[in-house]
């Protein structure tokens, strides 16, 4: 029997040869010009860094457990943001994702309009619009709410609307050759289909939230970020150490919770 050989692999091709090498030194310029362009002085740059660790990094390690109680009150107010902002924001988004999803509209006009209308939302940061409703409605926990609540609404209708528009349409055309209105083409067709993924990308954004959250109060919007903006003032390391331990122990313990949860659920 004739030995059989495998057909060489086709060489790779000169044209991408010289597209990858054109794209890698495009990327190199551009670093190359951003680190030349910007006023920075590299030597007095590394001498702080150098003396800051020293002064800085040892008493982050060493957290003042005295400052344990205002940590918890604050951080527990940072979740308690959170959780309001997103819950809100979970509301807010369904009607928009409805909107945004084309085949629910039955118009691709009307759903461009939705799609815009969720980018428009999805362009401003968190901390912008926290700076935007601190002056609205004061510097409180409200404030922080509504910032939360805006910026989630953006990423949760996109997202929810791309559930939607994956659903299993023969569904829904098997209900309307059979007579269903639209009212219940909608809660026994297309919220079964939904509702889980909802729910899941829900608390994933709640995960999102709280770390958000912890920024909010550096400009008056409630929550740690307000404790943060005190102790790097004051150059209260131990303190900032306290802070910092206690958003890790929060996080984390939300993270594994919300993982949990979401894996029953999908």
């Amino acid at each position: 029997m004739e030995n059989y050989q495998l057909p060489p692999k086709p060489a790779k091709s000169t044209f991408k040869r010289v597209r990858t090498i054109t794209i890698l030194i495009l990327v190199a310029a551009l670093y190359v010009w951003t680190f030349t362009t910007i006023n920075i002085d590299w030597g007095r740059a590394i001498e702080r860094a150098i003396n800051n660790f020293h002064r800085v990094i040892p008493r982050l390690f060493s957290p003042d457990w005295a400052a344990a109680a205002d940590v918890g009150a604050a951080m527990l107010e940072t979740v308690f943001i959170a959780f309001a902002g997103s819950l809100m924001a979970a509301i807010i988004a369904v009607p928009l994702s409805f909107l945004a999803a084309q085949n629910m509209m039955g118009g691709k006009i009307v759903s461009v309009i939705g799609k815009w209308i969720l980018s428009a939302i999805r362009a401003f940061p968190d901390l912008i619009l926290a700076i935007l409703f601190v002056v609205a409605v004061g510097p409180n926990a409200f404030a922080g709410v509504l910032a939360i609540a805006i910026g989630s609404t953006g990423m949760l209708g996109k997202m929810f609307s791309e559930i939607i528009e994956s659903i299993d349409m023969d569904v829904v055309q098997a209900m309307e050759a059979n007579g269903a209105n639209k009212i219940q083409i909608l809660f026994y067709g297309v919220i079964p289909q939904i509702i889980p993924e909802f729910l899941s990308y829900a608390i994933y954004r709640f995960e999102v939230d709280i770390r958000a959250s912890s920024i909010l109060g550096i400009v008056g919007a409630g929550g740690i970020g307000t404790m943060i903006v005190f102790a790097s003032s004051n150059r209260n390391w131990n303190e900032m150490g306290m802070i910092l331990l206690g958003i890790i122990i929060v996080v984390t313990i939300i993270d594994f919770a919300s993982a949990r949860i979401r894996r029953k659920i999908v």
